[in-house]
Formats: structure tokens, sequence, C-alpha cells
């Protein structure tokens, strides 16, 4: 290949096309230090010149950074250590596929950033002292080998040392050492996502942090193996990273064409968007038509606000399904995940709250300093996060949500790491009850094993109750079957040669299960919405939402009654009203949204927060787990006991306590069952058989 880059062809190329960029960095300068260049317009330049920086980087760049350094500008500034970074390469490798031919070329790679080490200085240029006459001789350090000159450089001594290291008049540039993992979403089943370490310097150094998605370009090194004094005939690949660019925007990796654009607004207009997308949501599994519009409005979201006040404002909606076991809550999830552009799922069983939200580990990576590993929730960012079998997670892994929902960060505190990493995900979690099957005349809060303070986090909570009802029993058996015969036709078609089943017979067969949208387009929709719809609040359904959350809470007006909805209620309400109109690509929240989501939240209202007793909304018991007329049942119990305490020497004999609570109206079983209750709380205690005590 003919020789095409030179200082010269360089300074011609800056002058032509980024002359612009070049004054605004050398007013910058030495805050900012590169001049960041598009690859197609070094293509537009030169065919050739582009080409042999692909082929050939080192000489290439070299040539591209002096050219930099040495270019005449209209103002007294020399732009001394300055670098030109290359952005939008058209060779965007996988990891998985980087081969020796990619050795000592110029490539890019995108994925996940997994861990970043501290930022330390490196020595490029090293000054070494003769301890015999006292000359300085400047050594270049290239690789990773520290190397020491082999004789004095002074004629009259040319002794071969010793030298001494003079870091005073050393060159040292800052570092950094990356290690970048394959996205999950671009992974098939059962692949093991694989890493690739990178080695960055000088200003693009502390830029990103693990969770960061990016796309890294620069050249691939090999670096051959060694243990102990022996080398081996195996060599480690490493990237020396040239630039970065972050991906800062949600669903990004979502490329939509003009063609997409025209079909996504198309479908935004017509009247039957709402239910067409509604019904693409798990058309494999029957009914639950309010669960799965709140799945279609959970993957939407609301609006995050950023207040002038540096505070935050979620926009992701939150949602908690708790039911019996085999009603399809794992199909759910799974099916929001695969629509969510960018999701991940766990399963509490064996989720630690490292995995979760992240991890400090120590390995050779880094010269075996600590590091930061990051969780489900951080990889989540900007997506959705699937957690199945939240209620067997173990109590400290739970812990580690709280923060994370509400404030949607992460903060580290560990091996001396402080961080605080971002998880702005909506959280989509299953539970089952704690003792099988859900008793719908116990609070929901003494029948999962999660903490009220978690459980009022969720926007959302639906409960899935399996009763028998023949006609719906008939109706989903022959939905399971004929989503079954569908798929085993499909499969006689493509695998029995001598099969008679027709192209026609199996799209007949499927269109019990086919998404009214196709999943590919709805994800399209769905990343089009959150790039370009912003809805805000009209007056009418301002004041709709207020006047609902006001109603509610006049429920509560007497000092006896519980309250029905607390502050957070009305935020949901505002999120999910969003997310109503972005599913239209509207940009206005209309009073039919607020009517579709009032109907939704009075749904899960009454499944939740309904008391069994009174019949009436307390939010006590998300909130405490224990329903106000519940908490007046259990504080009657313990003033009895002190009472008779007094009476019987300070032990109350059980018997006439149960008997003074029957008294005063209360049903001997239910006087019972607070007794075991106070018991287990460590409220009261029983001195000796028969007896009660307070604490």
């Amino acid at each position: 290949m003919a020789d095409n880059s030179s200082e010269i062809t360089w300074e011609e190329f800056i002058k032509r096309y980024y002359f612009e960029q070049l004054l605004s960095l050398a007013g910058e300068y030495p805050e900012r230090k590169s001049l960041i260049i598009e690859y197609p317009d070094i293509e537009k330049y030169s065919i050739e010149l582009a080409s042999e920086l692909l082929e050939t980087p080192d000489n290439v760049m070299r040539h591209a950074n002096m050219a930099l350094n040495n270019i005449d500008l209209p103002m007294d500034v020399t732009l001394d250590d300055t670098h030109v970074r290359i952005v939008n390469l058209p060779t965007d490798v996988e990891i998985r596929q980087l081969r020796s031919d990619n050795i000592s070329k110029l490539i890019s790679v995108t994925g996940i950033i997994r861990k970043a080490t501290e930022v330390r200085p490196k020595l490029i240029t090293a000054a070494f002292e003769c301890q015999k006459c006292g000359h300085i001789t400047e050594l270049p350090q290239s690789g990773t080998k520290f190397s020491t000159p082999f004789d004095c450089d002074n004629e009259q001594c040319g002794r071969q040392g010793p030298f001494r290291l003079l870091v005073k008049e050393s060159t040292f540039v800052d570092a950094q050492k990356l290690r970048i993992q394959e996205s999950p979403e671009d992974l098939r089943g059962g692949e093991q996502p694989q890493t690739l370490d990178v080695d960055i310097e000088d200003d693009l150094v502390g830029q990103v942090a693990p969770g960061d998605r990016v796309t890294i370009s620069g050249i691939l090194r090999s670096y051959q193996r060694e243990k102990g004094m022996v080398k081996s005939t195996f060599f480690d690949l490493v990237l020396d990273g040239q630039s970065i660019e972050r991906e800062d925007h949600e669903f990004d990796e979502i490329n939509i064409t003009l063609e997409d654009e025209n079909e996504i607004e198309e479908l935004g207009s017509s009247p039957d968007v709402y239910d067409r997308i509604i019904g693409s949501i798990a058309p494999s599994i029957f009914g639950y038509d309010e669960i799965k519009e709140a799945m279609a409005l959970q993957l939407f979201s609301g609006v995050p606000k950023h207040l002038p006040d540096g505070s935050r404002i979620r926009g992701d909606i939150h949602m908690l399904l708790v039911g019996d076991p085999g009603i399809a809550k794992s199909q759910l999830l799974r099916y929001a995940i695969k629509l969510s552009p960018r999701g991940i799922y766990t399963s509490g069983k064996g989720t630690t709250s490292a995995g979760l939200t992240a991890t400090a580990v120590k390995d050779e990576f880094g010269d075996g300093r600590w590091t930061l590993e990051a969780g489900a929730l951080v990889l989540a960012d900007k997506g959705m996060a699937a957690v199945d079998e939240m209620d067997k997670m173990a109590k400290e892994d739970r812990s580690a949500l709280h923060e994370a929902m509400e404030q949607q960060t992460i903060s580290i505190a560990k091996a001396g790491i402080m961080a605080t990493l971002k998880s702005r995900c909506a959280l989509l979690g299953a539970a089952n009850p704690k003792f099988g099957r859900f008793d719908r005349y116990e609070g929901i809060a003494q029948q999962i094993n999660l903490p009220p303070a978690l459980i009022s986090r969720f926007d959302l909570i639906f409960i899935l109750t399996d009763e028998t009802n023949t006609q719906r029993d008939t109706n989903i058996a022959e939905h399971i079957l004929r989503g079954h015969y569908a798929g085993e036709i499909d499969a006689q078609y493509k695998n029995v040669k001598s099969s008679k089943v027709t192209l026609e017979e199996i799209e007949t067969a499927m269109e019990v299960v086919q998404p009214s949208i196709k999943p590919e387009m709805l994800r399209k929709y769905i990343a089009y919405s959150k790039r370009h719809i912003f809805p805000v609040l009209e007056d009418d359904s301002r004041q709709m939402i207020i006047d609902f959350y006001l109603n509610l809470r006049s429920q509560g007006g007497d000092t006896n009654s519980p309250i029905p909805v607390t502050a957070r209620q009305l935020e949901a309400l505002v999120r999910l009203a969003e997310a109503s109109a972005k599913m239209r690509l509207s940009n206005t929240v209309t009073t039919t949204d607020v009517n579709r989501i009032i109907r939704i939240v009075n749904e899960s209202l009454k499944q939740v927060m309904t008391d069994p007793e009174t019949g009436k909304l307390d939010s006590d018991m998300i909130n405490t787990g224990m329903a106000k007329s519940q908490r007046d049942k259990a504080k009657l119990i313990r003033d009895i006991i002190r009472e008779v305490q007094q009476d019987h020497d300070g032990k109350a004999p059980k018997s006439e306590v149960i008997l003074r609570a029957v008294e005063a109206g209360m049903d001997e079983d239910k006087a019972e069952d607070f007794i075991k209750r106070l018991k287990r709380e460590g409220s009261i205690f029983e001195p000796s058989n028969g007896f009660l005590k307070t604490t």
C-alpha cells in the first residue's frame, strides 16, 4: 500500500474540515486535549488515507498527532500533548469475533464497562542518572516492561551503570485499565459474555464507570504470556484505547429507519393503538388484561424530572405481581424483558445483593487492586429489571433494593471504595404468598415475605389468584391447547418430510398466539416514544388527578379512620398518566388518559389496601404491614393485659384477658390470634404457662 499519510496531509485535512473545532480546542487547552474527528470525514477527504488508517494505525496516528501539535494557530497557544481521536469507525468488531487478523489494526468494540481501575501515573520517558559520572540519559518506555539503559550516553564514561531513576525529570502520563464486556442483549442463550481489557491514557481516563455502555476505538495489541521465567506461545489481546464514545441515551442500540418512523407514526395515530399494544403483550397467556395494560404502561414509563434544587423525580414505574403458583407470573416477566430494549432477568433465589447492585472484587486485573463490578440493576440502567421469586431473597439482599427503587442510585461503600452508581430502571417483581396460596382475608404484608417499606415503593401491585370458574377454566384450557397445537404442527412441518401440514394451516393455527404488533416493531415503537415523546398534563387532567387523590384522602378524614393513600400513590398516578399518553405518541396527557389510569389504580388499591375487616382502603396495610383496625385491636389486647396484670401481682391470666377482650366486642378466635401475633413481635411474653405480661 502506498504511503498516503504524512504530517502535511493531516495538516491540510484538519484545516479544511476541523479548523473551527481546532480553534475551540486551543481556547480550552490544557483542560481539553483531544480533537474528535469523524471517520466518514477522513473517507470524504481521501479513501486511501482512511484505508491506511485502519490497516497501519500506529504510523498514521503518529502523523496526525504531530500535525495537530505543530499546526500554526492565529493565537498564542502551542498545542503540546494534544491528541487526534477518531470516532464512528466502520470496523465495529464483536469481542468474541476478535482474531489474530485484527492485531495492530484500528478497530472499535461496543459493550458494557465491567471494571475500571483507579487512575495511576504511567512512565513514558525515564530519566536515568549515571552514578559514576552524573550524566543524565533519557530512555522512552514502551510496552509493559520497564527498560533501563545498557550503558551511559556520556562518551567519556560509557560504563554500564549503575543508574538511578530521577522521578522529577521523568515524564509521566495518567493511565487506567478498563474491562469491557459484551452487551447481554447480543448474546445467544447459554453463551458466557466475553471480555476484553483496554488500556487508556491521558484525557481519556476517569470518563467511564462500571455499568456504562460504550464504544471504544483503539489499536489491538498482543502481549506474550509469561509464567515465571517461562514464555508461552499464547498471546493475550489488549486494546490500546484511542477514543471512547458513551451511549448516554436510552435505547440507543435500536436503529430506527425512516420507513420504521413512518410506520410508528401511522400506528400511533390509529384509534385502536392502545388495545393493539396490550394485545401484543404475552398473547400466549390467556386473560390478565389489566396486568398486561399495566405492563404496557411500565414499558413506556413516565417522564423523569430534574428540579432546580438538584433533586430528581423518577419516571420509571415499579410493579409487583403476587400470586398463587402456576399462573404464569414468570412467563409475564420474561415477555416484558423480551420487549424492553434493555432488560435483565434474575431470580431471587440465586441473587445476592452484590449480584443485584455491585460488588468489589480483587483479582489479577489492575495489579490486584479492588475494583467495582456492576450487578443486574446497574446493567439494566435506562431499561427494565425483572426480579422473579422476590420473596425467596435473603433479608440483607432485599434491603439493597430500597435505594435503587426510589432514588434510582446504588451507593457502594466496600473495600474502601465509595461510589454511587446509576440504576434508572423500572422494576417488575414477582412473589409467591408465604403459605402457598393467597388468603383473601389476610393482609398482603402478612402473606408476602417482603418488608412493608419495600412493598410501599411499588406503584402498582396486582394479586393473581387461582380460583375455579368453569367458564374461565374452559377458555384457558382451550387457549393453551390451541397454542400447543400451533407449535406441534409447525414443528412437524419443519422436521417431518412426509408431513401433510400446509403453510395455510400453520398460519391459521398461529393466529391465536400471534401478537397484534410484532415484537421487533413494538420495541422500536417503545424506543421511539422514549426518545421523542415528553407529555405534559393538561389543566383538566391535573385537576382530575388532584380530585381523585383528595377524594381518596377524604375517606380518612375522621381521626379514627385509616389513611387510605399517601403522596407516594399520587406520584404513581402522574407517572402512569404520562405513560398512557406516550403509548399514543401524544405530548399531552388528556382526561381520557387519567380515566384509564384511575381505573387501573383503583383495581390495584382495591386488591391490596382493602382492610378485610372494615372493607375500607387503608395505606397502612402496605406501609406498616398492619391495617389500622388491626392495630387498634392489638392496642386493646395490650391495654387489657396491663389492667389484668395490676390485679394479679404483675401476671395476667390468659383466660381472663380473652374474657375481657370478648366483653369489649372482639371475637374469641381473633383475640387468640392477636395474642399470638403480639408474642411473635415481642410486645408481650409468657412468664409462665397460661399467664401473660407486657414488655
